[in-house]
């Protein structure tokens, strides 16, 4: 059976998320979730349903759901802290910082509804920070799964890992972006689809319309690459610099302010190994934000196929 990327809608990846602590609950029964208030928007009705007693919830209390989450990750739970991105990465900051980050405690942080999936909701609820906060401080791996497989695979392997570790989602259904025969492998990026005149490095959510836009630009001789990021911290510079190498120009795409995400954390790679390439970094300017749906809001800052199209093109003529 042939298999397109991108062609095909899957289920939004907080369904996989409960789906995937589900099962890694029902076989060790150190895996908890603790939330704020979350059971409903992080999708885990069902999980509390089938295991109340693997379930706290500590109200609207961020700070406290961090506290809790890294104490009882020092007594061996395997701990997946939920809240939404906007507020997990802000109002908790220094606990996630001293608690989990400066103490070494392996605690899950999932952020949820990242980037600007509330919407209409405006700025107050609107995480485009959490990338740059989290990059300043050390010990802790960033994850932004682009599909359902990523996100799949990245609960299972942080169900594992030693040290904190950040997971972010936001709400749309997704489409499948990579065969079943994929590797994951946290650290280490994927390719979508091959190109040699402008490679689009995107994570979360931003790779699908980097893909739309690759396929945008073949109907008009332009051949993209896309590369889903979705480990931004530690970034997969040799990823990166091959596709420099390979490639005229790199666009970096993110829903995410274009200050500290992903973007800089490309440029920064790219001129310490001395590479000169055309670059734009595609995400959410120093401005008010507009108010909208997040496709709305997508259409209006370029990230939307058309527009990343149009910036590669852009990019290209420089």
């Amino acid at each position: 059976m042939s298999f397109t990327p991108g062609v095909g809608l899957g289920k939004a990846n907080l369904d996989v998320f409960c789906e995937t602590l589900l099962s890694l609950a029902r076989g060790d029964r150190n895996v908890l979730a603790v939330t704020c208030d979350s059971r409903g928007s992080g999708r885990l009705a069902p999980f509390a349903a089938a295991l109340p007693a693997h379930i706290v919830e500590v109200g609207i209390a961020e700070q406290n759901l961090v506290g809790i989450a890294a104490g009882l990750a020092s007594a061996g739970k395997i701990v997946y802290a939920v809240s939404p991105a906007s507020f997990l990465t802000a109002r908790a900051l220094e606990q996630i910082k001293n608690d989990v980050c400066y103490s070494d405690r392996p605690v899950k942080l999932v952020g949820i509804s990242a980037g600007v999936s509330y919407g209409a909701l405006g700025s107050t609820h609107h995480s485009t920070h959490d990338l740059a906060v989290l990059r300043a401080i050390e010990n802790i791996t960033i994850i932004v799964p682009a599909d359902n497989f990523e996100t799949a695979q990245a609960i299972k392997a942080a169900a594992t890992m030693e040290h904190p570790v950040y997971l972010r989602f936001g709400k749309r259904s997704l489409s499948h972006l990579h065969r079943p025969q994929t590797q994951f492998t946290v650290g280490k990026a994927l390719t979508v689809c091959e190109g040699t005149d402008v490679t689009f490095i995107a994570t979360g959510e931003t790779v699908h319309p980097a893909l739309m836009a690759a396929r945008e630009l073949e109907t008009e001789g332009v051949s993209a690459r896309v590369i889903s990021m979705h480990t931004v911290k530690p970034l997969d510079a040799d990823a990166l610099i091959r596709a420099a190498g390979q490639c005229r120009a790199v666009v970096t795409v993110e829903e995410h302010s274009v200050f500290g995400g992903l973007g800089e954390a490309c440029a920064a790679v790219l001129m310490q190994a001395g590479i000169r390439i055309p670059f734009r970094i595609v995400g959410f300017p120093d401005e008010y934000m507009v108010t909208g749906s997040q496709s709305e809001i997508w259409e209006h800052y370029g990230i939307a196929a058309q527009g990343l199209a149009q910036t590669a093109k852009a990019v290209l003529d420089m």
